[in-house]
């Protein structure tokens, strides 16, 4: 669908951040209900996952893939006494692989059972007490599992081996929206965008590459990591070129922001060794995306002429209806956790189309008013 004539345009920009990801997927998933499309979408790190399920998900619907992003936490039982994700960090190298790839088409030999009971992030069809005894076989499966880590390694883990089968990289090129993805290329030193009509699973991998957790990942001979470790917020698209030339989506009249790194109350006291880890990967790139707001807002978005912005800038307050008491279990890969944060992000969304209907929908607004 082509963009009319004098419309207004509309972009999305979805930041990094994980696993508080579940914030992002239910607002995607509330702008779904309501019916909000975007012109331009713009992502970085974790986001780029979150709007790849908004907008190409594979073998399900959008609102489905979203959901599903939420159950891939771990049941909290089991996180209790083992707080990591191992359905998602995956052991690396080629024994890990071939040894996935055994067990895949093992389960799918088992009667009544396909393989998406127990290695398909994004399907769970048990009860509870099944989706308990479900990761418990994850976790079976992935100690077991073989690999050829060592202290030469680039990375601890492999790169999202369920990508493919989440993401219908047929349907990218094809999608209504602009979608612009970064990383960073570390043999020239500069962040690269890859628009829509460019991106493989190759270049989603590099975009979400982050150091030790990711070896970098090559293309074409070059090395990548990913562009949220810098550029929280991938703002470029919006940016004219230091030569001049113009940006690649400069004609877009809003912006929405979903940020789920650009919060004080990230910054706390760890609760173990473990959690201190995780928060220090999160407490600079806090830093880094409120900074990068205020650059854009200041240096990118303000006439200088007239000191008025260029554009709307609007930003979803993802972590508003976060309890008090949950703040120090935010960043955990708990069930529980990634259930409530995709609930509370759901909610904000709503909240959120509702009082800028006239600017996200100002056909649907007009028609409600009358």
């Amino acid at each position: 669908m082509g963009i009319l004539p004098g419309r207004k345009k509309k972009a999305l920009v979805i930041g990094g951040g994980a696993p508080n990801s579940t914030l992002i997927a239910g607002a995607l998933a509330a702008f779904l209900a309501e019916g909000i499309e975007f012109d331009v979408i713009s992502a970085s790190g974790a986001g780029v996952l979150m709007g790849l399920l908004y907008t190409a998900p594979r073998d399900v619907g959008p609102r489905e893939a979203l959901m599903k992003w939420a159950e891939v936490g771990v049941a909290d039982s089991i996180y209790k006494l083992f707080p990591v994700n191992y359905k998602v960090f995956k052991k690396p190298g080629a024994q890990a692989e071939s040894y996935r790839e055994s067990m895949l088409a093992q389960m799918q030999q088992l009667p009544g059972l396909g393989a998406h009971a127990f290695t398909d992030m994004f399907t769970r069809h048990f009860a509870d007490a099944s989706a308990k005894w479900n990761d418990w076989m994850h976790l079976l499966m992935s100690a077991l599992s073989p690999s050829d880590l060592h202290s030469g390694s680039l990375g601890l883990c492999a790169h999202l081996p369920f990508l493919e089968q989440s993401i219908d990289f047929t349907a990218v090129p094809a999608m209504r929206p602009e979608f612009y993805i970064n990383a960073y290329n570390i043999d020239r030193h500069r962040m690269q965008i890859w628009s829509k009509d460019q991106i493989t699973p190759a270049h989603v991998r590099a975009s979400l590459s982050f150091p030790f957790l990711y070896a970098p990942t090559e293309i074409d001979g070059e090395h990548y990591i990913e562009g949220a470790a810098l550029d929280t917020l991938n703002f470029t698209p919006f940016i004219a070129g230091e030569d001049g030339s113009p940006a690649p989506a400069g004609d877009v009249d809003t912006l929405v922001v979903l940020d789920i790194l650009g919060e004080d109350r990230l910054i706390r006291k760890p609760r173990n060794l473990y959690d201190a880890w995780v928060r220090s990967i999160i407490t600079p790139l806090v830093k880094i995306s409120k900074a990068e707001q205020r650059l854009f807002e200041l240096e990118h978005n303000t006439d200088a002429a007239t000191g008025k912005p260029r554009r709307q800038v609007l930003k979803v307050d993802l972590m508003e209806g976060v309890p008090e008491s949950h703040w120090p279990q935010v960043l955990d890969w708990s069930s529980s956790n990634m259930q409530l944060l995709f609930d509370v992000g759901y909610r904000a969304g709503v909240a959120f189309c509702r009082e800028h209907g006239d600017v996200l929908d100002p056909e649907r607004a007009t028609a409600l008013a009358a």
